[in-house]
Formats: C-alpha cells, structure tokens, sequence
C-alpha cells in the first residue's frame, strides 16, 4: 500500500466518520424536535387538565352555597303553607270580635276567650317571624297592598290607605298576603 492509498483510506474513514456523526446529529436533533413537541402537548393537556379542576372547584363551591342557601330558606319559610291556612282563622276571630256586642248578658265571657284564643294565635304567629301588615293611614304601596276600592276623602292625602278591609302579613319578611285596603283618590 502507497502513501496515496493510505491518505486516501483515511481520507476515506475521515469522510465516514464526519457523515455518521452527521447522521448522529440529525437524528439526535430530530429527537430533540420530537421531545419538545412531546413536552409542548404534555404542557397543554396539563392546562387544560388545571382549567378542568378549578372548574369543577368553582362548580362544587356553588353547589355548596346554594345548598346552603336552600337550607336556609327552606328553615325561613318552611312554615309559610300552614301560616298562610290559618290567617283565615285569625281573620275570622277578628271579624267575631267586631261584630259581637258586649252590652249583651252572657256574651262577655265568650268574647273574653275570643280575645284570648285571639291573642294566643298572633303571639304564636310573632314567634314564628310573622309580621302584620296593617297599614292605615300609610301611602299605597302596590308590592305590600291590595286595592279593593278608592274613594274621594278631602281629609286625607291622595293615595293614602283609609281603610284596611283585611290585614296582610309577612313571614320573615316574605309578604304572604298583602293587605285588602281602600285608598284615597
């Protein structure tokens, strides 16, 4: 073997070994392109999967409130159905006690309990957060009255409550039945 072929044999290995190292490197760098877009969509589903919890955080954190909330209320106006049939009685102890004439023999003792049966049901309505609602003499508010009727009254102010046909009540500040007045023109 010459010194020629020898150069050329190295020259040869040397070329060979710049090309493998080429190769290397280009699979070496697509490798790295493949790992990068890999930790790119790794990154992304992991934003997606953070967004998803906080979500679902957020969504169990409303529920929770307005289960509270439902609590709350149904402990507040749980109540209202029962209140809301007895009223009428209560409506009906006040017009007996109206009508009734104390001067009759006999007649005061009944109105007597009357007035106590009476008083026992409205105290036992405030204890429950049940609040009359009577407003004579108090300007006409359509969200807490009811207007049976106006009539021309010059010593009143115009729309002005004159008469309160029946009383309404709120229970824990809910209106339940609105008062049945007559107003001022």
């Amino acid at each position: 073997m010459t010194a020629e072929d020898a150069k050329q044999n190295e020259a040869q290995e040397e070329l060979s070994s710049v090309q493998d190292e080429a190769v290397e490197s280009e699979t070496l760098e697509g490798d790295i392109n493949a790992l990068q877009a890999e930790l790119d969509a790794m990154r992304d589903e992991m934003a997606r999967m953070k967004d998803h919890s906080m979500r679902a955080l957020a969504e169990a954190q409303n529920m929770k409130r307005r289960a509270e909330i439902d609590v709350d209320n149904a402990r507040k106006y749980g109540a209202e159905k029962i209140v809301t049939e007895l009223l009428p009685v209560v409506d009906n102890l006040e017009r007996a006690l109206q009508a009734a004439d104390a001067e009759l023999d006999g007649v005061k003792p009944v109105l007597e309990g009357v007035e106590l049966t009476l008083k026992g049901f409205l105290d036992a309505l405030a204890k429950s957060n049940v609040e009359i609602v009577d407003p004579h003499g108090e300007p006409f508010d359509p969200a807490v009255h009811q207007a049976m009727t106006m009539i021309e009254n010059p010593d009143v102010e115009s729309n002005s409550v004159v008469a309160v046909m029946q009383k309404g009540y709120r229970l824990n500040g809910r209106l339940l039945r609105p008062a049945m007045v007559v107003v001022a023109k």
